[in-house]
C-alpha cells in the first residue's frame, strides 16, 4: 500500500483508503465471500458491542375479552340530542353495575331505538340530567347500544348508581325483571360480554370484590366511605332499590362466571 508522510514524518494511510486491519482480523476475512467481508468490516469499524436498545412495550393486561358489537348512539338518538356539557372521565373501570330500565318487556327489538329515545328524553327532560344515565343498554335480543356519550372504549363517568358512578360502567337491561319474569339468555350473554371487555383493561376479575369510594350519603354507604362490592354488581348493591329486579339479580353469579371465562381466566 502506498503511503504518505505527515508533517511529523509519521506514516499515514493514503487518503481515501481504509485503515489497515490487524493480521488477526485480516486472515479470517480472506475466507469470507465479498458481501460477508463488507459486513464484517462494518462490524469492525463500528464495534461489535453496540446493540440497538430493545423497544419498551407496555405490559398487557393478563386477561382480556374482545369488544362486542355496539350500536352507536347516533343510530338511535338522531336529531333528538340536546345540548349538553362535555363528558367526564375516570382513570379506569373497576366495576360494572347492572340495571333494568323498569319498562315493558313485550317490545319488538326493532323498536329499541324509539324506546331509547324515550328514556333519553325522560332523563334529560323531567329529571334534568345532562345525558342518559346508563353507559350501555341491552335489549331482549342481546343487541348492545351505546348509551351515555363519551366513547364506548373510555371510562366515561355515568349517572346510573348514586354514590358509585366513578370507576364504574352502568349496563341496563331493557325491560323489567322482577320475580317470575324470565331473563332471556341473549340478555345475560350480552351483559357478560360487555362486563368482560370493560373490566379487562384494569385487570379486574369479574368474580372479584373491588373497593370503591362512595361519593354520596344517599347510597348504602356514607360519603367518603370505602365499600367492598362485587366487580359485577347489581344496582341494589350500592343503592337502596330493587333494581335490577329479583330475576336478573339471581343471574348475576352466572354472568360473573361467564365474563371471567370470556377473559380467558381459569
Amino acid at each position: 500500500m502506498r503511503v504518505v508522510r505527515s508533517a511529523r514524518g509519521a506514516r499515514q494511510p493514503r487518503a481515501g483508503r481504509a485503515p489497515a486491519l490487524p493480521g488477526t482480523v485480516r486472515a479470517p476475512l480472506r475466507w469470507l465471500p465479498g458481501l460477508t467481508a463488507v459486513a464484517a468490516l462494518l462490524l469492525c469499524a463500528h464495534g461489535v458491542d453496540r446493540h440497538p436498545a430493545a423497544p419498551t412495550a407496555r405490559p398487557a393486561a393478563p386477561y382480556h375479552a374482545p369488544r362486542p358489537h355496539i350500536v352507536p348512539r347516533s343510530a338511535w338518538l338522531g336529531d333528538a340530542a340536546r345540548p349538553q356539557p362535555r363528558p367526564r372521565y375516570d382513570d379506569k373501570v373497576l366495576a360494572v353495575f347492572v340495571h333494568h330500565t323498569d319498562t315493558p318487556n313485550d317490545y319488538d327489538c326493532a323498536d329499541t331505538p324509539r324506546i331509547l329515545r324515550g328514556l333519553y328524553t325522560g332523563q334529560t327532560g323531567a329529571r334534568d340530567w345532562d345525558d342518559i344515565g346508563y353507559n350501555f343498554v341491552v335489549d331482549r335480543c342481546g343487541t348492545v347500544y351505546e348509551g351515555r356519550a363519551g366513547g364506548v372504549a373510555r371510562a366515561v363517568t355515568g349517572a346510573h348508581t348514586q354514590g358509585f358512578n366513578h370507576r364504574t360502567t352502568g349496563i341496563a337491561a331493557l325491560g323489567t325483571f322482577t320475580a317470575g319474569t324470565p331473563v332471556p339468555q341473549e340478555v345475560t350473554d350480552a351483559i357478560a360480554a360487555l362486563a368482560a371487555w370493560k373490566l379487562g383493561p384494569s385487570g379486574t376479575d369479574p368474580r372479584a370484590m373491588v373497593e370503591l369510594v362512595s361519593t354520596s350519603g344517599h347510597s348504602r354507604y356514607a360519603a367518603g366511605a370505602t365499600a367492598s362490592l362485587p366487580a359485577v354488581a347489581g344496582h341494589n348493591d350500592g343503592y337502596m332499590t330493587s333494581c335490577p329486579g329479583a330475576e336478573l339479580t339471581a343471574r348475576l353469579p352466572a354472568i360473573r362466571g361467564q365474563a371471567a371465562r370470556l377473559q380467558g381466566r381459569p
